[in-house]
């Protein structure tokens, strides 16, 4: 037994060494040969890069909208362009909110915990000494709003019951509109200006970054509803924002909060509801037929550079095979084995398949911190399971590929090939 693991350590190893040796001889042709796997490899690493870094910003993005937290609307999420469904709707009242937590209260088993009006607009003008940003998030709320959100304050405060019930011209700012209209200074006690509407600021939130990218939380001003309506309107759109005991229980939640709903709204048994109660699930399934574009893409992609790779290998091994042929029958006669001649040719091919793959993870990395660099807002994720596909990949296409002209060699009758020219 010592003495065949000795022999197999020793023709492994001989057969390495001839195998690198023979890269290195043709090094242009093992890089031409190699390019299909390599750009193979980078295309399903990235591919995997691109899933994990929009898994890792959706994951982030609906943690700003918290995960426990359900979203009482007029409209839908989940069909957001069929407007028509839900045009002729009543709309919410911001009153909702104390009905909702009046019921909740009596309920001592209750799966929610509290609900919090919001009244807001896109189209604000927020200005102040000189400096203006404009299609700012403007939000009317209540006091319990902390509760339902998961930004913290930078510095300040949130305004008080007494602010809220008397619709003080009180306001917390995101810290893009701190930066963008006081600089790196403190924005606490300052003023700003909205529709002509001076308000005093009393708290920043911290950096909270974009929503999927397209809505960025950093860019608000949040104020107390009267206050609002006094400066937009009353038309403006409503929601009730719910928070919930456990978000195990997000069913059991939604349907009791179903049930208040349609008791507030007055909705016979066997009506339609006339809103809609949304949560972070209706963006995943929307999340799912992109993230599987991009896999079968990929996949197509990387199929079809790795089937031209290991056919390029194949072809080049059969070329090297009918170069050494002379040398094959030599080995042979002097008494290599037929296992000794394949175990050469098919190291050879993976040798030639796995320094592919290794280039082809330095250029997915390569590229990967370039994004990381140039688009920081980006998630991106190049982890060892990326790492090990990739190789596991490559080593696959070469034995898949090397195969064939390693038996073909290994079955070459010594004398045939010693009279080969």
């Amino acid at each position: 037994m010592k003495k065949r693991l000795r022999q197999f350590r020793y023709e492994s190893g001989e057969s390495f060494r001839m195998a690198l040796f023979q890269i290195q001889e043709n090094r242009i042709r093992s890089f031409l040969t190699a390019l299909g796997v390599i750009i193979g490899i980078v295309a399903i690493t990235m591919m995997g890069t691109a899933i994990n870094g929009i898994d890792m910003g959706f994951e982030r993005s609906l943690a700003m909208i918290g995960y426990d937290v359900v979203y009482v609307q007029k409209t839908s999420w989940s069909t957001m362009g069929e407007w028509w469904r839900y045009r002729n709707r009543p709309d919410l009242k911001t009153d909702y909110s104390g009905t909702i937590n009046r019921i909740i209260e009596s309920n001592p088993r209750s799966e929610l915990l509290v609900a919090v009006p919001q009244i807001s607009t896109y189209r604000a003008s927020v200005r102040e000494a000189g400096q203006s940003i404009e299609q700012a998030f403007a939000l009317g709320t209540d006091e319990r709003y902390p509760e339902t959100a998961s930004g913290d304050l930078a510095e300040g405060r949130f305004f008080t019951p007494g602010e809220s019930a008397a619709g003080d011209r009180v306001a917390v700012i995101g810290d893009d509109i701190a930066r963008g209209l006081f600089g790196e200074g403190s924005a606490v006690g300052r003023t700003i200006t909205l529709k002509n509407t001076r308000f005093r600021v009393v708290g920043t939130f911290r950096k909270q970054g974009k929503f999927l990218g397209l809505f960025s939380f950093d860019n608000q001003v949040i104020m107390p509803i009267g206050a609002f309506e006094r400066v937009y309107g009353k038309n403006a759109f409503v929601t009730m924002r719910v928070k919930i005991r456990q978000e195990e229980h997000l069913t059991e939640a939604k349907d009791e909060l179903r049930g208040i709903m349609r008791r507030i709204r007055r909705l016979p048994p066997g009506t339609e509801d006339d809103f809609s109660i949304n949560e972070q699930r209706a963006f995943k399934s929307q999340l799912d037929p992109i993230k599987n574009g991009i896999a079968a893409a990929g996949i197509f992609i990387t199929g079809m550079s790795l089937f031209v790779g290991a056919i390029g290998i194949m072809n080049i091994t059969f070329v090297s095979v009918k170069e050494r042929t002379r040398e094959i029958g030599l080995r042979k006669a002097l008494g290599a084995r037929r296992k000794t001649i394949l175990m050469q040719f098919l190291i050879e091919s993976v040798m030639i398949c796995l320094i592919g793959g290794l280039v082809g993870l330095l250029t997915a990395l390569s590229i990967t911190w370039a994004i990381g660099r140039i688009v920081p807002d980006f998630p991106v994720s190049f982890s060892f399971g990326l790492v090990a596909a990739g190789l596991i990949v490559s080593v696959t296409t070469g034995i898949a590929s090397g195969l064939a002209p390693a038996v073909t060699a290994s079955k070459l009758d010594p004398a045939d090939a010693l009279r080969h020219e």
